[in-house]
């Protein structure tokens, strides 16, 4: 269970991050509600995490999500730069996400 915490609260993490741009630094009351509620929950549910599983692994992990997510709807919905060394390096942060889970020990 805390695996699926952790992993909903990056999901979260990425809905926060893109709610950013939308909020239009929080001038947008709608988007703005979105983002702020959707980061209580992202801490939330990592604060559950890591109530079992290491800080340090349930952090990279968590950011990681946030990054990867936010970078890839970046490209798809905002249209941002797709070079062949930003494609490399993002699916760097994805081994790095998955190596990290896969060495942590623990279940599912």
């Amino acid at each position: 269970m805390p695996w699926v915490c952790l992993i909903t609260a990056g999901l979260f993490e990425v809905c926060w991050a893109i709610g950013l741009k939308y909020s239009q630094g929080f001038t947008k009351p709608a988007a703005s509600i979105f983002t702020v509620v959707t980061l209580a929950l992202s801490m939330f549910l990592l604060a559950k995490a890591v109530e079992t599983l290491p800080i340090g692994t349930a952090y990279a992990i968590w950011v990681g999500i946030g990054a990867l997510g936010a970078a890839i709807l970046g490209i798809f919905v905002f249209h941002e730069a797709v070079t062949p060394l930003r494609v490399v390096f993002l699916a760097m942060l994805l081994c790095a996400i998955v190596g990290l889970k896969a060495t942590s020990g623990g279940s599912a």
